[in-house]
């Protein structure tokens, strides 16, 4: 963004004045950064750029632009110049493009592109009937294929023929006759075989393959796993229908850790830069997951007005009554972070709940009576006397372990249920766990100072 206000006016200029040459002067610039400062221009001058770039590099850069900017330039700019633009950009790419235009917008476009490139529609149509989160609206028709009877000197000449249109040549496909896949040649393997051999020898027979309804973070995980370049998409009948490559699968990584992040904060996911979104949206977004909170800690209040003849006869209860539930709702924000976390990479599946309802336990235990010895030594500090020693700690120690069982279990429960860990917030848990916390607290103060609490009553 830096370099886009550094030269973004000289380029505007430069286009206005001599465009023939605008080429030769953005050869050694990245899309990225010509992205930029296209983002930048107001959209006039954002279309006289894209049209002197050469359609190849125009269509890199328009491939980069926010969804947002690429709906406003489309419908600003003729239909041949976004035509030329669209038939290319990749398959992927342009699919998703066609996703976001209005029908009205959308449909001429695509004919005018049959006209001028059928294929390129062609790919385009097969790729939108996919969910857009799914594998097969990641996947691009891109790619490199040959045959399993040819040699690998001829199989080399097919790559150099389609390697210009193909989005990755690291990976080399073997389909028969009806495309089905049969394995995958690395170009590695290609360059030190001998020309005379077959294809059928050289080639990895375990492909790793995902079907196209699959989601896109599974596709993620998947990809991790296998530490792949591309990944290969398949019918059910192990026709290949497309690939999906590794920079495709970063934008889907970083999606879903924003918006793992943002519901771990209880808001809405927001696709949008932090200062590209309007005030309107974040409060759309924010403010009814803070009502429903807010709704929530009704309940804690409830419980307390429930105990409050044992506050107002001991009041030392209200005053510890912030560092307990602090500690049940701090370990339980740790718990489901962990657990989110340990979904999120495949480390934990929902059949695993009884190992993790130990292991939160055992931490909790542990963890509850290191706090709660802290928590005496603070009575001790105040001068409250043994029973209310005995009462924190071992308040801290059922909330705390509390607090860790809710944290871990609640991201099972709802993985188990088929919706998004994520939703388990931790202002959600630590909700919960005040007013548990605050049930045990007092309920424990009414068994362990009943002499003071008998007291108190007699005093008024």
């Amino acid at each position: 963004m830096r370099l886009a206000r550094l030269i973004g006016p000289e380029l505007a200029t430069f286009v206005r004045e001599c465009p023939d040459q605008l080429p030769e002067l953005i050869d050694e610039i990245h899309p990225e950064d010509i992205a930029d400062i296209v983002s930048e221009f107001d959209e006039e001058h954002a279309i006289e750029l894209l049209t002197h770039l050469p359609a190849d590099y125009a269509a890199q850069v328009f491939a980069r632009l926010d969804e947002e900017v690429q709906g406003v330039l489309a419908s600003k700019m003729e239909l041949r110049s976004a035509v030329r633009i669209a038939g290319e950009m990749d398959a992927d790419d342009a699919a998703d493009f066609f996703s976001i235009l209005p029908p009205k917008l959308g449909e001429p476009l695509l004919e005018e592109l049959e006209k001028v490139s059928p294929q390129a529609a062609e790919e385009i149509t097969e790729l939108r009937r996919w969910p857009e989160r799914s594998a097969g609206g990641l996947m691009t028709t891109d790619y490199i294929s040959v045959g399993p009877r040819l040699t690998i000197g001829e199989a080399v000449e097919e790559v150099r023929k389609d390697a210009r249109d193909a989005e990755t040549v690291e990976t080399i496909y073997v389909v028969d006759s009806n495309h089905r896949l049969l394995g995958y040649l690395t170009l590695r393997s290609l360059l030190l075989s001998d020309t005379t051999d077959p294809v059928t020898d050289v080639m990895h027979s375990n492909v790793i393959s995902v079907p196209p309804d699959l989601d896109q973070e599974d596709v993620a995980k998947v990809l991790a796993k296998y530490d792949l370049h591309t990944l290969p998409v398949v019918a059910p009948t192990q026709e290949m229908l497309g690939v999906i490559t590794s920079d495709d699968i970063l934008d889907v990584v970083v999606e879903e850790q924003g918006e793992d992040v943002q519901k771990m904060g209880a808001i809405a996911p927001i696709q949008e830069g932090y200062f590209d979104a309007g005030i309107g949206e974040y409060l759309k977004k924010r403010a009814p997951w803070l009502v429903v909170l807010f709704v929530g800690g009704f309940f804690t209040t409830t419980a307390m007005k429930q105990f409050d003849h044992m506050l107002a006869a001991v009041a030392q209860l209200a005053f510890y009554v912030p560092l307990l539930v602090s500690a049940g709702g701090n370990s339980g924000s740790q718990s489901s972070t962990l657990v989110i976390r340990g979904l999120a990479v495949g480390d934990i599946q929902s059949r695993d709940w009884w190992r993790v309802l130990q292991r939160e336990f055992i931490q909790g235990v542990v963890l509850g009576a290191m706090l709660g010895a802290l928590g005496v030594l603070r009575v001790a500090i105040a001068g409250d006397g043994m029973s209310f020693a005995f009462l924190i700690a071992f308040t801290i120690l059922c909330i705390v372990v509390m607090g860790c069982v809710v944290g871990g279990m609640l991201p099972l429960l709802l993985s188990r249920l088929g919706l998004d860990p994520a939703t388990s917030s931790n202002p959600f848990i630590a909700t919960l766990v005040d007013v548990l916390g605050i049930v045990i607290y007092l309920r424990a103060a009414q068994w362990l100072l009943a002499g003071a609490l008998a007291t108190g009553h007699a005093g008024s």
